[in-house]
């Protein structure tokens, strides 16, 4: 049984783009960084979203948390829709849902040191705590997620990438959120930090009862920590489903290209491999193509596939898929994506 913590209903994101070399008072081109997304986060769990850089899922989870305006639909947090409140009624909203950022260094603020990071939002959602409180409960947190307490004089530069998001993640829980929005928190960390990030995000996750939105276009970060994952293409959603469905069985040919685009750990079958396994570059959100905007990639596409944008449709319980051909093989390396699933 399912218990919905947040969900978004046709969601879309546009932004202006002034035309090049025209009149101030030209009508500007509309840039739709989103559309008609639908998302459900449950109480407890981890929904991985999964993409192509570009594909606008950044931008997503800042109109979940209000930092960019939605143009169209709804968010709803236990069923009130944040979308229509104040930016003061929205201000303690903040206090549910944290992000963690990409950058851990350039998410910091140089001039405040470690202590002082962490409890800004304490100050900010519960300002009656004392001093004394507050600097225990940083302290707490700090060690928490995995750093010295007696860390708190310190400023950012200081510290390591890892540490810094270590920092990151901690100022994010320290007022108890329901939900932290993860955005790419890895992807400027080397490999073996960002298993530790990771494993600590999956640990926290478990030991506080979060739910989790963790954003990243790895599908084997993503497959290791999520409960479910939505794939993102050119700001629209294309496959929702289990992490053992979407990886294990996917049914959107993007998806399938994901997939396959997965390092083998097998040198011989890595090298066997057919490539490019998806050719062609992602298209300009500015002039994206009609009907399924995956159509100018795919390899299974068909003439009917530029008349009409395709709409999630059941490929299983609980698995939806936005392409009617999703039955349809395509020619991409059956072999080489069932190791790529595998290493997954």
């Amino acid at each position: 049984m399912t218990d919905p913590l947040l969900v978004v209903e046709d969601l879309d994101v546009t932004f202006p783009v002034p035309k090049r070399g025209a009149m101030p008072w030209t009508a500007p081109d509309q840039l739709q960084a989103v559309s008609g997304a639908n998302l459900v986060i449950n109480r407890g769990e981890t929904l991985g979203l999964v993409g192509e850089s570009g594909s606008g899922k950044s931008t997503l989870a800042r109109a979940i948390v209000g930092t960019v305006p939605a143009s169209r639909g709804k968010v709803l947090w236990k069923g009130e829709e944040l979308t229509r409140l104040s930016a003061l009624e929205r201000r303690s909203f903040g206090r549910h849902v944290q992000m963690v950022f990409q950058d851990p260094l350039a998410a910091l603020n140089p001039r405040m040191n470690l202590g002082q990071i962490v409890a800004e939002p304490l100050m900010t959602h519960k300002p009656d705590t004392d001093a004394a409180t507050r600097r225990r409960k940083v302290g707490e947190m700090m060690e928490r997620v995995g750093l010295l307490s007696n860390l708190q004089n310190r400023y950012p530069h200081e510290l390591s990438g890892g540490q810094c998001q270590r920092i990151g993640i901690a100022r994010a829980l320290i007022t108890e959120p329901e939900l932290v929005i993860c955005d790419e928190p890895v992807s400027a960390l080397d490999v073996s930090v960002q298993a530790q990030v990771v494993n600590l995000l999956a640990d926290l996750q478990r030991e506080m009862g979060l739910s989790l939105l963790f954003i990243a276009h790895d599908l084997s970060v993503v497959r290791h920590v999520s409960s479910r994952i939505a794939v993102m293409y050119l700001g629209r959603l294309v496959e929702v489903g289990s992490a053992a469905d979407v990886t294990g069985d996917p049914a959107h040919p993007y998806t399938r290209a994901l997939i396959a685009s997965v390092p083998v750990p097998d040198p011989k079958l890595e090298k066997a491999r057919t490539r490019p396994i998806l050719e062609g570059e992602l298209p300009s959100p500015l002039n994206p193509p009609s009907g399924c905007v995956f159509r100018t990639r795919c390899p299974i596409a068909r003439d009917s596939c530029a008349e009409a944008r395709p709409v999630m449709e059941q490929a299983g319980a609980d698995h939806l898929v936005a392409c009617p051909w999703h039955d349809a093989s395509d020619d991409t390396a059956p072999h080489a994506q069932s190791a790529a699933r595998a290493a997954l």
